[in-house]
């Protein structure tokens, strides 16, 4: 529950510090004094986006803090799985800063707004004026059946089958698309990579062939020059390898008179070695060197297929040609593989689809079987506040339709008077009348829900006399069960309030403010006396408000 709720800086507050208590509050005030403005701070605690409009000086930064009491409503796991400290008796802080800039804390730890709002679903409950229209709204009818129904993992599993089941769906959606624009382009793709299969493309290929037909198109200037190096190298007396011979018989005579003259020695003995090397090797080359006109056409095609695929690909490369035929291979696949991929897909769907169908059937019979109980329950308090005429029908139908509700489809009907006819909530009942049956759901899934905090803005609105004294009985009862506000400007429900506040505003200088004030005794009397009789509080009137008091 809310213990306490400090303001400072915000709207026509200064600095205000509210002491709540458990039970029901009554929260009263004139027209215009800044009832709202409470609720406003406290949305911000709530996860509501700042406005800068809402600080009081621009030149100090507007503060809300609540103080919640906790420890009764197992919401740790909801503090481990959001990184929080959680503590028994929570704060959670709100600033606004002059810049604009919006901070959060939840007990002293920075939160964003998704987080003050995941925790705050789960502490406070706004009623506000104009909730009552919500009432014939089928999202909110359906989750007030399911609170009834109390099948929120239920629900979990429905809705995480539904998505995967529309995931399922896109993708053999994609899948169909991509193997139309496959298939009429697969003739084309399958030409264009036969083409590359025919090239027979690697890694080097390009260079390999360049070089072979370098070759083969010079055999006889290859085949001279190999000849004559040859030549000079091995004739006899004047040959490189004669010489070189001499030279070696020279140095080894010279080898005994020191180091230098056999290192010399050693190395010309390694050049001749190296040089009737590469001898052999010439003539082995000159040897190997024939022309071969066939294999020249062949390279040379081989060659100028290249060129023209590159060409014709706009590519620089057989690196890039292999990539390009990479890609046409998978794409040719996609064609001549598509129909075994949908029909894996499409088992998947279906299985998907049986899951989901099982899942909204169970919700289906849960919902079936609190029905009757909630319309029983409704109609039992639509008889205490002045209804006892009023019929509700809750039509619920099975479809094979899903949507994030199930497959479920339902309607609110409500006959207000005896003998009249069903029609739409929004239709059948006039405000006051929807005030009634806002405050009776509320109260029925008060007993549900376990929210600690539930806060009514004017629930009364288009009720007065009996009627109202009827509401403040329910929500006096609701108050054994949670903390309840009520904001109000009926005495009748002023005057069942276990604790009750006024908010007022008062004027200093040239400044306006609102502040709060608690009332006991005599005080409580004069507020309903106003509230009853205007700001003369006439003897008759301070009886009256004595008499609802009692």
């Amino acid at each position: 529950m809310l213990t306490s709720l400090s303001i400072k800086n915000f709207a026509l507050i200064e600095d205000v510090n509210l002491q709540l208590q458990d039970q029901f509050t009554i929260i009263t005030g004139e027209t215009g004094a800044g009832k709202s403005i409470l609720l406003g701070a406290l949305s911000l605690l709530l996860g509501k986006r700042a406005d800068l409009s809402a600080i009081r000086s621009p030149e100090k930064k507007c503060v809300v803090e609540g103080v919640f009491q906790i420890e009764n409503y197992h919401l740790q796991s909801l503090f481990e799985n959001n990184d929080l400290d959680y503590e028994p008796q929570t704060i959670i802080r709100r600033e606004i800063l002059p810049s604009g800039k919006s901070r959060a804390f939840i007990n002293d730890t920075p939160a964003t707004l998704q987080k003050l709002s995941l925790l705050g679903n789960q502490l406070v409950d706004i009623h506000s004026q104009h909730e009552t229209l919500f009432v014939g709204d089928v999202n909110y009818q359906f989750q007030v059946i399911d609170a009834l129904a109390n099948h929120k993992d239920l629900l979990q599993q429905y809705r995480k089958s539904y998505k995967n089941y529309q995931r399922l769906l896109q993708q053999l959606a994609k899948l169909k698309e991509e193997q139309r624009e496959a298939a009429a382009a697969y003739d084309y793709n399958l030409f264009l990579l036969n083409e590359l299969r025919e090239a027979e493309l690697k890694e080097g290929i390009q260079e390999e062939l360049e070089t072979q037909y370098q070759e083969l198109n010079n055999v006889e200037e290859l085949k001279e020059n190999l000849s004559a190096a040859a030549h000079q190298l091995q004739q006899e007396e004047i040959g490189g390898i004669f010489n070189l011979q001499e030279v070696k018989n020279r140095l080894n005579a010279l080898r005994n008179y020191g180091e230098q003259y056999q290192s010399l020695s050693e190395r010309i003995e390694s050049v001749l070695i190296e040089v009737e090397d590469m001898a052999v090797e010439i003539e082995r080359l000159e040897n190997k060197v024939e022309a071969d006109p066939e294999t020249l056409d062949f390279v040379n095609d081989k060659l100028q297929q290249l060129y023209n695929l590159q060409k014709k690909h706009h590519l620089d490369s057989e690196q890039e040609l292999m990539q390009l035929q990479q890609e046409l291979e998978e794409k040719v696949a996609t064609s001549e593989n598509a129909e075994e991929e949908i029909s894996a897909l499409t088992k998947k769907i279906e299985a998907a689809k049986k899951q989901t169908q099982q899942l909204a059937k169970s919700i289906y019979n849960n919902r079936k079987k609190v029905i009757p109980h909630f319309i029983k329950s409704v109609q039992e308090i639509l008889t205490q506040v002045g209804m006892p005429d009023a019929q509700l029908k809750v039509d619920l139908k099975h479809t094979e339709d899903f949507s994030n509700n199930g497959a479920d489809q339902m309607q609110w009907l409500l006959a207000a008077n005896k003998g009249g006819n069903f029609n739409e909530m929004r239709k059948a009942a006039s405000g006051g009348e929807l005030s009634r049956i806002t405050l009776a759901i509320k109260s029925i899934l008060a007993k549900y829900s376990k929210l600690p905090t539930i806060i009514f803005d004017e629930i009364d609105t288009g009720v007065s006399g009996d009627i109202a004294q009827k509401m403040a009985v329910i929500m006096s009862h609701m108050g054994k069960e949670m903390q309840v506000l009520s904001i109000t400007h009926l005495p009748q429900i002023a005057a069942k309030g276990n604790h009750h506040f006024k908010v007022y505003k008062e004027t200093e200088g040239n400044t306006t403010k609102t502040n709060i004030v608690e009332l006991k005794g005599d005080t409580r009397v004069e507020e309903l006396a106003e509230m009853l009789g205007g700001k003369d509080k006439s003897a008759s009137a301070i009886a009256h408000a004595k008499e609802l008091l009692n």
